[in-house]
């Protein structure tokens, strides 16, 4: 763990020492900057999300800025890697005809929210960018805005609000309520449990790893050495278990970027 997650953490502290557990906390989300450009501070979040698009990028440019028909390595784990996200997601959820046009950006999404997330455990690193509430939410907001938009473009004005509010008439008296609830619903909580998701589990992860990590270190003292190798082999199971969760929740988020969509080219809710 970096010394920025650390920083109410002394090495020298162990059990029977007399000092107590170091416990995390919110300053293992807090980043001192590390550079200024134009006035702008860049902290370690910032770089993380940086390298990862330029990661990002540069795999997809290598993969297929010269496509073979017999595919090579670095090409084939790139179609594979496309391939998933447009006939997994896109194709099931949206469907073939009228998905294929968002599929670069289902994508893009998909591995931009799995790189910052698989952060986490890279060495040096070790800090998972979406536990920070920023970014899920400046993700979030490109899907609500392209949600909101497309859903306009389809039905016009007037038939997008209909579309949004969930608009029937054969509902009677409680049409307005049904109304009132689909606004709350599709234009406030929607966005904001689209990134809480992300962001929340991102957080009670890295939580759980820096708690077991310190805990292994702190109990690597006397008697508390048989501790430490039990929190120890926790630290070896959350990573373990993080590294499917990571590529979970940016499964989750593009399928549900997927279902918006399909709704705004829709009918009805």
């Amino acid at each position: 763990m970096s010394a920025d997650q650390t920083l109410a953490f002394d090495p020298s502290c162990h059990l029977f020492t007399g000092c107590g557990f170091p416990a995390p906390g919110l300053h293992s989300f807090l980043f001192e900057p590390i550079a200024t450009v134009g006035g702008f501070e860049i902290d370690k979040p910032m770089l993380l999300a940086l390298l990862g698009s330029v990661i990002i990028v540069g795999f997809f440019w290598a993969a297929f800025a010269k496509p073979k028909v017999v595919p090579g390595k670095l090409q084939m784990v790139g179609e594979a890697g496309y391939d998933f996200v447009r006939r997994g997601i896109v194709y099931e959820i949206i469907g073939k005809k009228d998905g294929e046009k968002y599929v670069p950006l289902m994508v893009s999404l998909f591995f931009f929210v799995w790189i910052l997330n698989v952060w986490s455990i890279v060495p040096l690193a070790q800090f998972p960018v979406t536990s920070i509430i920023a970014y899920p939410a400046a993700l979030a907001l490109i899907v609500y805005v392209v949600w909101v938009g497309l859903t306009f473009k389809k039905h016009g004005f007037a038939g997008g609000w209909k579309n949004i509010l969930g608009y029937d008439k054969s509902l009677g008296a409680i049409l307005p309520l049904v109304m009132a609830l689909e606004f709350l619903s599709n234009l406030i909580i929607r966005p904001f449990t689209h990134a809480v998701r992300l962001f929340a589990n991102m957080f009670a992860g890295h939580m759980l790893l820096v708690m077991f990590g310190l805990a292994s270190w702190y109990l690597l003292n006397g008697l508390g050495v048989i501790y430490a190798g039990a929190s120890f082999v926790m630290v070896v199971v959350m990573t373990a278990f993080e590294l499917f969760i990571q590529a979970v929740q940016a499964y989750v988020f593009v399928l549900l970027a997927c279902s918006y969509i399909q709704g705004a080219l829709s009918e009805h809710h």
